[in-house]
């Protein structure tokens, strides 16, 4: 799902006569590198304001291992002006001890609340034996947590190739019927930031691209086990389709007659589960898998673009009518926010390819979104 943002635990400034002594060593560290106009301090950040002699790229490799003898790591960014501008930031270690114990016990939770959310949501409420439960809720489990271990493990093996630290994937459970689907779905800790804005993009769109890899096909499989028949009397839940679900059910069964609906299989409803994850991973806000790839593709625009992101969801809460989307605001209001760190090499721009790519992932989110995901109809 989402990755924990890196933050830069920064340890108490120096003393000050410390930390002059610090910035000067610092300034030559960055002789041939960067022709220095303007130092400052501002706390325990040193800040540098000049011009490169070399690409971004090289100067980055360079700094790195200068300024990581004195136990800092620079941060390089451009201003409006064409000045570019150092700032060392006295990092901590970001090496953590792996917790494969925890890991594990929380995949194995989840898996307890899926499948028992899937025998719920199949009907099954009067099952009599652990083996009935596994039989009636397996395939929405299996096929769930299969999307989203694969959605996390795209980011985690692609942040490894670019040699970031980062965790291994944290399943979230959550107790069916307080929550539908039986979790929150997985998130990945990163704790170093990214090099540039190519790697972060890299890192961020291969979640959400390896998900879909493995859900579309098990939509497509599911839909072949699932029926069409008449809508029943009364209240039932009913899931909204997005455009790819409806595109998916018109190839698999044509035009549906009025008073019918598909009642899909439960593998079907993991792979739109996943879609629905995949498209709230996919707003360009904050931390969020969308709001990474906004950020390498946009720089420090990417804040206007999440705060109109914001108000587009409520406009839609408005329109539609449904509080889905109200809830979803408020939770990226108070808990996912506009802000999203910088990369090590913030001048470096997004190649063409993925600038391309990246266009596409935010075209997908209109794709993915249902306009009314869940509803009783």
């Amino acid at each position: 799902m989402r990755l924990w943002p890196f933050r830069r635990r920064v340890p108490p400034p120096l003393p000050a006569d410390d930390l002059l002594v610090t910035e000067e060593r610092l300034r030559h560290a960055a002789d041939g590198v960067l022709v220095v106009h303007e130092r400052q301090i501002r706390g325990p950040v040193i800040v540098f304001r000049g011009a490169l002699q070399v690409d971004p790229a090289r100067a980055v490799d360079t700094l790195l291992a200068r300024f990581g003898a004195f136990g800092y790591t620079p941060f390089l960014r451009a201003e409006r002006d064409g000045a570019v501008v150092v700032q060392a930031w006295p990092l901590g270690d970001m090496t953590q001890p792996a917790r494969p114990l925890l890991n594990l016990g929380l995949f194995l939770l989840t898996a307890l609340s899926t499948l028992a959310a899937g025998a719920l949501l199949s009907g099954a409420v009067a099952l009599s034996s652990p083996l009935s439960w596994i039989r009636a809720g397996g395939p929405f489990a299996v096929t769930l947590l299969a999307i989203l271990g694969v959605h996390e493990f795209g980011h985690y093996f692609t942040a490894r190739y670019y040699r970031a630290a980062v965790s291994l994937p944290y399943f979230i459970p959550a107790p069916p019927p307080l929550f539908l689907f039986g979790t929150l779905g997985a998130i990945i800790r990163m704790r170093s930031p990214a090099r540039d804005r190519n790697s972060l993009f890299d890192i961020a769109a291969a979640g959400p691209l390896a998900g879909l890899a493995v859900a579309v096909p098990a939509i497509v499989l599911g839909l072949g086990w699932s029926v069409v028949a008449p809508v029943p009397p009364g209240e039932f839940l009913r899931f909204g389709d997005p455009l790819l679900m409806r595109w998916l059910v018109y190839l698999k069964f044509g035009v549906i007659n009025e008073g019918m609906d598909v009642f899909i299989h439960p593998v079907a409803l993991a792979g739109w589960v996943g879609l629905f994850v995949t498209a709230l991973n996919l707003f360009p806000v904050g931390q969020l898998d969308g709001g990474r790839i906004a950020y390498a593709l946009l720089g420090r625009h990417h804040r206007a673009l999440g705060i109109a992101t914001f108000v587009s969801l409520l406009a839609l809460g408005g329109i539609t009518g449904s509080p889905n989307w109200f809830f979803w605001a408020a939770l990226l209001f108070f808990l996912v926010g506009f802000h999203h760190g910088a990369p090590v090499d913030d001048l470096t721009p997004l190649t063409r390819g993925r600038r391309v790519l990246a266009i596409v992932c935010l075209i997908l989110l209109v794709v993915l979104i249902p306009p009314i995901p869940i509803s009783f109809g």
